[in-house]
């Protein structure tokens, strides 16, 4: 697969297995690094959804901006230090490898969750650093790698395992609802990856993680605010 091919699969597509995850009921959805919108778009075909992208790249802001309510052209974390979105509450959260770009992933999902409504749903897509591919790579050339894509993408600075995922979500006062793991293979090394998720090296068998939660809260207590409309079709500066 051509360098470009993989990072259309891997940063511009329209992430089915994220779809799978969203629920039907969200109305207002905060998409984290949209990347060109595609993911939204199909959203949006699915179902009644207003969707807000962050996105940093210039070209995948201008082409998401074709697809998605608004896109709002900055780093995640200026969006989330400024909030130019007061007022509006999120009833879902898509971090869809985002995360594990940025110096404070722990900060910045802490802070975003101020941004959601009771009862909220969060999905963050993670890679797993103990992929067994990956690591073998480790063990054997005994140093870092720094891939165009992948798990050892060279933007990359922070890194996660299904432990540290957990962990991810629930300091940010989430409560996990589950996690479904990603083994990027087919055939053979399918049923391998499957099986080995079933024995003591589940740790290494799944390449990615989408960890689901929920904002819960105390039973009577919701913000004030509520959930408003956004403008559609903007591209904000």
């Amino acid at each position: 697969m051509s360098l470009r091919s993989r990072r259309v699969v891997g940063y511009e597509g329209a992430r089915l297995d994220v779809q799978e995850l969203v629920p039907l009921e969200v109305r207002q959805i905060l998409d984290l690094g949209c990347s060109s919108g595609l993911l939204g778009a199909a959203l949006k075909a699915r179902q009644k959804v207003t969707i807000t992208g962050v996105e940093l790249d210039d070209v995948y802001a201008k082409d998401a901006v074709s697809r998605i309510d608004r896109v709002l052209h900055m780093s995640v974390e200026d969006f989330i230090e400024h909030n130019p979105m007061k007022g509006v509450f999120f009833d879902c959260l898509i971090a869809a490898d985002i995360l594990e770009h940025l110096v404070d992933p722990w900060d910045v999902l802490s802070k975003a969750v101020e941004m959601l409504a009771p009862d909220a749903t969060v999905i963050v897509s993670l890679p797993n650093v103990l992929y067994w591919p990956e690591f073998r790579r480790l063990l054997i050339q005994r140093r870092w790698p720094r891939d165009d894509v992948g798990i050892f993408d060279r933007t990359h600075l922070r890194w996660f395992t299904r432990a540290d995922a957990i962990e991810l979500v629930e300091q940010a006062g989430l409560s996990l609802v589950r996690v479904v793991p990603s083994y990027w293979a087919c055939g053979l090394r399918l049923v391998l990856h499957r099986a080995m998720a079933k024995t003591p090296l589940r740790p290494f068998a799944a390449a990615q993680y989408l960890v689901v939660s929920r904002l819960t809260r105390p039973q009577g207590v919701k913000r004030s605010s509520q959930t408003v409309s956004v403008p559609t079709r903007q591209l904000d500066p």
